[in-house]
């Protein structure tokens, strides 16, 4: 138990290491800021100390101040591209995980749905077919009415009954 005491210490005692500031630099009165934003833009690339991000790449002349389409111009026929600029990767390998994992889900989903339309089927297909010969066999069939009452189903009635099983066959049953 005192184990676990110490391991809550330490973890309350390790929180504040991870708010740390994450800008660093000197201002224009020399004293150092800490932040978690970027420096104004007049701080000079100088007196930054610590970034988020990696360095910037050195610009060439830094008095000047183009455009990367004006600096393509300007240099006439260099290559555009910098050597120190990392080149992207690409398509993120997590996203794209992600993005197959939710096809997946999409997929399997769809195929569990018609899975279900087509045991709906098969079954209304049975229940079709168990009606229509209980009604081509030609014994009395009786119906209950809106009012509980028994109504025996004459010829016109068992006509409908035998075509309304019928639509209900050729469509469910392929």
């Amino acid at each position: 138990m005192k184990f676990v005491h110490w391991l809550v210490l330490g973890c309350v005692v390790a929180l504040p290491l991870s708010a740390s500031a994450q800008w660093q630099w000197v201002d224009k009165n020399g004293k150092k800021v800490f932040s978690d934003q970027a420096p104004p833009p007049d701080v000079p690339e100088k007196n930054i100390l610590r970034r988020v991000g990696p360095p910037p790449v050195p610009r060439a002349n830094p008095n000047v101040d183009a455009s990367p389409a004006e600096g393509a111009n300007a240099e006439a026929g260099a290559p555009a591209k910098t050597a120190g600029t990392p080149k992207p990767t690409g398509v993120d390998k997590e996203l794209e995980e992600k993005t197959k994992k939710a096809e997946a889900e999409e997929k399997a989903k769809r195929a569990a749905e018609e899975a279900k339309v087509a045991k709906a089927k098969a079954d209304n297909c049975a229940l079709a077919r168990q009606g229509k010969a209980t009604v081509d066999s030609g014994i009395r069939i009786a119906k209950v009415n809106a009012q509980g009452e028994r109504e025996i189903m004459d010829d016109a009635a068992r006509a409908a009954e035998q075509k309304r099983l019928q639509t209900v066959i050729n469509s469910d049953c392929k």
